[in-house]
């Protein structure tokens, strides 16, 4: 009961203070000792009379206690103020020096070593909060790139496919003038997006940070480009390719090149997993565009259709080594970012449908 009275006692005093107490309490435990040992020497005197060695003895006796009152004093300040908190630093040092950070440290006492270890314990908590904030953003960083290698893809194939194209045919005169023309029109485009894919690559740390730049634009003009893409992708996988569109025209405002990103990865996870077709439709409706691709292939299972939509789910793919899982992913961050969403099910006749929307302002 005592020591525990005592521990709670040291507890509320500061190190100065529970040195200075405990400094008193050996120097009148030294002192009765002292005391003591003085009337043990008289005892002696009158006993043995003046002999040389009592006063040496007394002496030496003294010394004695006053060494081990100081040792005693500094053993109780060691265990009771110091040994406990300075494991607890030395612990919590060996554990960020293995990139342990994943921990707690407390110490229940209202002095200077107390104020010690919670100043520790908030250096280990931002410590962690900012080596999670690094990581996030490596994180982010390396899925951005993976994303950006990802959508590269198409434009570049239609560049590809498109020269091969003049190349083959321009100077045998099999090219209208007019199909010169919308051929290196559909390059350029293309062009303008790898330009601004390297722009971003530079100045965005993750893909919520693509910024949205709506522009008025036709729905002809939209759908003829998104299905000179769709065809591009279609050959690629050897699938055919067949759209509809419910509206025959308007004018929208959407980001034209957001609305590539998310059809040509639709468009590419619907070729991948097809029999032979993929089929698109385009409903533009008041405030809404939507993109619907499907295919005639085995459709997503119960496990993909709840995780199709997160980064780097490939399920069982047979081109693993070619498909990274972000293709759904980048659709649904994108349709957010355009104020609408993506849907995945299953069509009715079997085959899977990925249904895409964009919030738009539609001039009849």
């Amino acid at each position: 009961m005592a020591k525990l009275m005592n521990a709670l006692l040291l507890r509320r005093f500061t190190l100065r203070q529970s040195f200075m107490l405990l400094c008193v309490v050996t120097l009148i435990a030294v002192l009765v000792v002292i005391t003591l040992e003085f009337a043990w020497a008289e005892k002696l005197r009158l006993r043995f009379g003046e002999s040389e060695w009592v006063l040496p003895s007394l002496v030496a006796a003294v010394m004695l206690t006053v060494a081990a009152g100081i040792v005693t004093m500094a053993i109780l300040f060691y265990r009771w103020k110091l040994k406990r908190p300075l494991e607890l630093l030395k612990q919590a040092s060996e554990k960020i020096s293995a990139n342990d950070l994943d921990f707690h440290i407390s110490y229940d006492s209202r002095d200077e070593m107390g104020e010690l270890i919670a100043a520790f314990e908030n250096m280990r908590s931002t410590l962690e909060k900012n080596v999670k904030t690094l990581w996030r953003s490596v994180e982010e960083r390396k899925k951005l790139n993976a994303i950006f290698a990802h959508d590269l893809r198409t434009p570049l194939s239609v560049l590809k496919g498109n020269t091969e194209l003049l190349a083959t045919y321009l100077p045998e005169k099999k090219l209208s003038e007019e199909k010169v023309l919308d051929l290196i029109h559909t390059m350029n485009l293309h062009i303008v997006r790898l330009e601004s894919y390297a722009e971003a690559m530079s100045s965005i740390q993750k893909l919520e940070d693509v910024p949205v730049h709506r522009q008025s634009i036709d729905t002809i003009s939209l759908t003829t480009l998104l299905n000179d893409s769709a065809e591009q992708i279609a050959r690629q996988f050897g699938k055919t390719f067949v759209s509809s569109m419910e509206y025959d025209h308007a004018v929208i405002n959407v980001d034209p090149y957001i609305v590539m990103q998310i059809f040509e990865n639709m468009m590419a996870n619907g070729a991948r997993y097809a029999a032979s077709q993929v089929n698109v439709h385009y409903d533009i409706q008041k405030s809404t565009m939507k993109i619907t691709v499907s295919d005639d292939g085995h459709g997503f299972s119960d496990e993909a259709l709840h995780k199709a939509v997160l980064p780097f789910y490939r399920g069982e793919v047979w081109d693993a080594t070619e498909h990274r899982g972000l293709g759904l992913y980048i659709c649904k961050v994108f349709c957010e970012k355009h104020e609408g969403d993506l849907q995945i099910a299953n069509g009715p006749h079997g085959g899977g449908s990925v249904t895409a929307s964009f919030g738009t302002r539609v001039d009849k």
